[in-house]
């Protein structure tokens, strides 16, 4: 579970600096397309056969915090 706790904090991180460099999804359409381009970029890396611990797992981080984005701005109540 530690390390479960620590890569969850890690997207966490990274939700709230994109949060707050780019601000809300103003749309689902938006928010659709930043989780399309941050899994076209973790594909790309796979089809690299990168190392896991690099690129790859940076990728991996950065889109399950855009699915967490979208979540809370499209999906949750005001």
């Amino acid at each position: 579970m530690i390390k479960e706790r620590k890569i969850l904090e890690e997207v966490l991180k990274e939700y709230k600096q994109a949060t707050k460099k780019f601000g809300r999804f103003n749309s689902t359409h938006e928010g659709h397309s930043v989780i399309e381009e941050e899994f076209d970029e973790l594909w790309d890396e796979i089809k690299a056969n990168s190392n896991p611990m690099g690129n790859m797992r940076k990728e991996a981080i950065q889109l399950t915090a855009m699915g967490l984005r979208f979540i809370v701005d499209c999906c949750e109540s005001s």
